[in-house]
């Protein structure tokens, strides 16, 4: 066992035996996880078996129908997915460029894997922390086959554009000829923002890839949606990479509870994301990204080392029961971190003067070290 996994186990089993939580939600175990598929399954339900039949095609119905889409495909990770997609756009067009923001998922944590695996180009569309424009599309000095839309774009902070804003954008990629494929891992929640529904928000595009565990709490997986013609290429290229599993029922199950139990309160989390924001900006030397927040996530900054107030937090959960924000990171800036904060269940348990009260506990453990 690594010292970084150790790390992680004590903090993990810190932040499950704490009575409240600002940020995050306290991991369940595995076998809470078994409970939690086993009544997601009914009794008569048999295994998929190499993709087709049981759980997987029930999630790739009810994907579609959310979606508003012909169809949807089942991959065991959406890194996985979004390959397939892209590489659909280039074949279809016939353009290896792929229109990609700098902070995007495929270019931060994939390890190049459009261009290793399926020999595209990143065309870069703005440098701004933010999606880009329909001016900026409308400029791009190279063709694309596929125009890539992180939404919401979470290394920027978790950041949307306005629905005009989507609309031109996305009119912008047609008028040049390519394709938009929304890389929707957190797309649940982004709706409230956008203020529209999930096929309203997934029919400007051609295909939509959308993660089952990084707001929904499933085990793991994604969902490529789009037109039946996709799908049929998606389920080729997902064997092809090795994604045809035998058997996936466990992470389809969890998919389902998820869309069944915590799909339905991502709104209220989003809205209560407000109050806890504007709360912890209050802070001594805080500040949060977007203020407002655009969807349950947002970035806050403190003015200390990652170490201190990770320290901080750590001991304020073994020792009080309480869990403020972890996964401090140092920034650019010295002496000043940031911290990506999640509003979920357990948050709703907190008001503004709460959120204040567990902010002054945590920083005179910061200072105080």
């Amino acid at each position: 066992m690594t010292d970084g996994y150790a790390d992680r186990v004590r903090r993990l089993t810190a932040l499950r035996g704490c009575a409240t939580v600002l940020s995050g939600a306290r991991p369940p175990s595995v076998a809470e996880q078994l409970d939690t598929i086993r009544a997601a399954a009914p009794d008569e339900l048999l295994p998929d078996f190499y993709g087709e039949g049981g759980a997987v095609e029930a999630v790739e119905r009810r994907v579609a129908e959310l979606l508003g889409t012909e169809a949807a495909v089942f991959f065991p990770s959406g890194t996985m997915a979004q390959q397939v997609a892209m590489r659909y756009g280039a074949e279809l067009t016939g353009r290896s460029g792929v229109g990609l923001h700098p902070l995007s998922h495929p270019l931060l944590h994939e390890r190049d894997a459009y261009a290793v695996l399926g020999g595209l180009r990143a065309v870069l569309t703005t440098p701004a922390p933010r999606n880009p424009t329909d001016e900026e599309v409308a400029a791009l000095d190279e063709p694309i086959g596929t125009l890539l839309l992180e939404l919401p774009l979470r290394d920027a902070g978790f950041v949307l554009p306005a629905w005009d804003e989507l609309v031109a954008v996305v009119g912008a990629a047609r008028d040049r000829g390519a394709r938009v494929h929304l890389d929707g891992a957190r797309l649940w929640e982004s709706t409230v923002h956008l203020g529209r529904s999930l096929a309203e928000v997934a029919g400007l595009a051609d295909s939509v890839y959308v993660s089952f565990y990084k707001s929904l709490g499933g085990h793991a997986g994604a969902a490529l949606a789009g037109s039946a013609d996709l799908v049929r290429y998606a389920r080729a290229w997902r064997h092809r990479y090795g994604g045809t599993i035998f058997q996936q029922w466990p992470a389809a199950l969890a998919a389902l509870a998820g869309l069944d139990r915590e799909l339905p309160r991502l709104a209220g989390y989003v809205g209560h994301a407000k109050t806890v924001a504007a709360a912890l900006a209050g802070l001594p030397g805080a500040r949060v990204h977007p203020a407002p927040p655009h969807t349950h996530q947002f970035r806050l900054w403190l003015p200390h080392p990652a170490g201190a107030l990770n320290d901080a937090n750590l001991a304020l959960a073994e020792e009080e029961r309480a869990w403020f924000v972890g996964g401090w990171q140092d920034t650019d800036v010295p002496g000043v971190a940031m911290a990506e904060v999640t509003v979920a269940g357990p948050a709703l348990e907190f008001d503004a003067a709460d959120v204040v009260e567990l902010g002054g506990r945590f920083l005179r453990r910061v200072t105080a070290a």
